[in-house]
């Protein structure tokens, strides 16, 4: 029976080691250390400039932008942790076309390395439509260390579903 939903296509070895932290109370201590803080990107209009900053670093003639938010409809149980939705509308001879960005709310008091890692992840979705070859290239051109940030992503996920939050309300500086 595996128990670890978020750790499910990695190894069983991998998987027992996350287990062993979670049954001796070291897997908070683990994240935390390399983890300490919550990012401070806790509304939608600031989110949205910092998607927008890591889009004109990199995709600076991607398509344009029209939404970027916090949603609190996006369940990270369905495997879900952003979405890059994209529309095209008909208005009058021209054909426009949105882009939008969402991101789970349960993101709203991660760190910021696991908030950059999701929206550079949606960010690729601009060039790449597919979780293909050239996507995850483009995510590491964007964030070297990507591959790394998806797997702690994922024991913070593992954390917030066995253990609970790891950064209660009161825990961010200033």
């Amino acid at each position: 029976m595996n128990t670890l939903k978020y750790l499910n296509q990695y190894s069983k070895e991998l998987q027992a080691q996350v287990l062993t932290l979670i049954e001796t109370n070291k897997l908070t201590d683990h994240i935390r250390k390399q983890y300490p803080m919550p990012h401070q990107v806790n509304n939608d209009k600031i989110l949205r400039e910092f998607t927008l900053e890591l889009k004109n670093r990199y995709l600076r003639k991607s398509d344009p932008l029209s939404k970027v938010v916090y949603d609190n409809k996006i369940h990270v149980v369905n495997n879900a942790l952003g979405l890059h939705s994209y529309a095209s509308r008909v208005q009058g001879s021209k054909l426009k076309s949105k882009n939008e960005i969402r991101i789970s709310s349960a993101f709203k008091r991660a760190p910021e390395a696991f908030l950059k890692m999701i929206v550079v992840h949606e960010l690729a979705h601009l060039k790449e439509k597919d979780h293909n070859k050239a996507f995850y290239k483009l995510c590491c051109h964007m964030l070297p260390n990507y591959h790394q940030l998806e797997f702690d992503m994922r024991l913070y996920l593992t954390h917030i579903e066995f253990i609970g939050e790891i950064y209660p309300s009161g825990d961010q500086e200033c």
